[in-house]
């Protein structure tokens, strides 16, 4: 008997249309530009070929633009990675603005200490990884799901221990929607370009390759994600924490008590007002909400009215966000 397999053709359209791109990114109350200090390409592609050199910073298929620019972070600091469908999307003109909800999988960060941030060429040996978030078992919510809820935020806490100077801030999500298959599992990343000043410079992260650090069979990046998963391997290895001791192996397998790190919402970002400058980045002020900044929700206390081009949106019974209108 021929067995047939039958794909809705809503899954069709958001396999081959909703992508997504690490496009801005937040720092010290500092909310810059699309592309400002990042190597962005102006198609939302994925890279599939984890052996691939383009698997560090993007490029290939989907060409990058170089940036001279460098956002300076302080150790210890938490920033925020901004991910769009596209580089213009928004709330208003996309109705899947950060990213198809069936692009399920696992969101992470990742460092690179380098000579020069602008020009250094990314692939190869020195990344450490700084923050992971796959599966939670009990309820069966990826990363993703979060992200989106999130307005497309990824809050990034920079290591206190760390040394000062330039690195490279790789921000990924890998969609599993298709990862069944060979080369199915979509890989999406950004690399910004920072500085950072204040850390104690005392740690030396083990760090792994790119490529090199995840492998196509891997069980996080080889799955039918169709299924109820009692456990699910994040790719890469285990996430660098000050004051631990350090490996290199692959991250744990998710639990129902320990399963991803708890979902981290937007309350860090800044509660200031943003205006555009002519050098690319975004002067801050007081007074009223930021873009992207909360504005509302149970327990808020902070700031209720959104800077100019924002309204205030209800996310959920616990938190509202400053979004473009």
């Amino acid at each position: 008997m021929k067995l047939q397999l039958i794909i809705p053709f809503s899954f069709l359209l958001s396999y081959v249309s909703a992508h997504t791109i690490f496009m801005k990114l937040q720092s010290g109350g500092t909310l810059y530009n699309t592309s400002y200090a990042i190597r962005t390409p102006t198609y939302d592609g994925p890279i599939n070929d984890v052996t691939t050199e383009y698997v560090a910073c993007n490029g290939g298929a989907n060409p990058t633009t170089p940036s001279s620019n460098i956002i300076n972070v302080v150790a210890g600091s938490t920033v925020n990675a901004i991910w769009r469908h596209t580089l213009d999307s928004t709330p208003a003109n996309d109705a899947t603005y950060v990213l198809d909800p069936s692009h399920l999988g696992p969101v992470m960060a990742y460092m690179k200490k380098v000579t020069d941030a602008t020009t250094d060429v990314g692939y190869g040996t020195g990344w450490f990884k700084i923050s992971e978030q796959g599966l939670n078992v009990a309820t069966q919510k990826w990363a993703t799901t979060d992200l989106i809820n999130n307005a497309g935020v990824q809050p990034i806490t920079i290591p206190s221990c760390i040394a000062n100077g330039q690195y490279l801030l790789r921000a990924e999500l890998i969609a599993l929607h298709s990862a069944g298959g060979s080369q199915g599992a979509q890989l999406y990343m950004e690399c910004a370009q920072i500085n950072v000043s204040g850390g104690t410079g005392t740690a030396t992260p083990s760090t792994v390759s790119f490529p090199g650090a995840y492998g196509q069979s891997d069980p996080g990046i080889l799955i039918n994600i169709y299924q109820t998963l009692t456990t699910y391997t994040i790719p890469g290895p285990t996430p660098f924490v000050c004051g631990a001791a350090q490996s290199t192996a692959k991250s744990s397998s998710t639990s129902a008590s320990a399963s991803t790190a708890k979902p981290t919402t937007s309350s860090t970002l800044s509660t200031s007002t943003v205006t555009k400058t002519s050098s690319g980045a975004v002067a801050t002020g007081t007074g009223i909400a930021a873009i992207y900044a909360q504005c509302g929700g149970q327990g808020w206390t902070g700031a209720t009215a959104c800077a100019s081009g924002s309204k205030c949106v209800v996310g959920s019974v616990y938190y509202s966000q400053c979004l473009p209108s």
